[in-house]
């Protein structure tokens, strides 16, 4: 299922489909501050750690945020970071797939 978007609404965050409907949600502080959305992920940042989830909200991989960089965008089926002059493509299982110097 492809998420379309993520609202935080009242305090918590709302998974939305392709049709509109909400899949499922959770609390503003249970995964912390959002980052980006994929196809078919949504990355979060909760104490210094990036966590991907499933449209589900269930947990996917968690990294530590000095092994990453800083977050630049999420699109498709990819995320990319900045660190050491060098944007950093993983995907959602956070397996580096690219890098470019910058």
């Amino acid at each position: 299922m492809a998420i379309s978007d993520v609202q935080l609404k009242n305090n918590y965050y709302q998974v939305i489909d392709e049709n509109g409907k909400k899949i499922k949600d959770v609390y503003y502080s249970s995964v912390g501050e959002l980052q980006g959305i994929g196809i078919d992920f949504i990355v979060f940042l909760k104490n210094h750690y990036y966590a991907t989830y499933d449209e589900n909200l269930r947990k996917i991989k968690e990294v530590h945020e000095s092994s990453l960089g800083t977050f630049k965008n999420a699109a498709g089926v990819s995320i990319n970071f900045i660190k050491n002059n060098y944007i950093v493509t993983y995907d959602k299982n956070f397996t580096k797939k690219s890098e470019k110097h910058v």
